[in-house]
């Protein structure tokens, strides 16, 4: 699964079991949030001021066997 802007929180933490690590990574405590079940990449990433980009590109790391994302 790719992850896109639009993707919720939730289910990226329910689809990889180190997704909680990159949010943390990030500074974001998307595990425990409430707003995980109706918030998307690109709001979380507003709120936050984080870019959306990178954090894309964190979280698809995670279904690349190959990739080395810092978690």
């Amino acid at each position: 699964m790719a992850y896109t802007q639009d993707t919720l929180i939730r289910d990226v933490l329910t689809s990889h079991a180190e997704a909680a690590s990159v949010f943390e990574h990030h500074g974001l405590a998307c595990a425990v949030c409430m707003g995980a079940d109706m918030e998307s990449l690109s709001s979380v990433a507003t709120m936050h001021d984080i870019p959306l980009d990178t954090l894309l590109a964190d979280l698809n790391a995670l279904n690349d066997p190959d990739s080395e994302v810092d978690r």
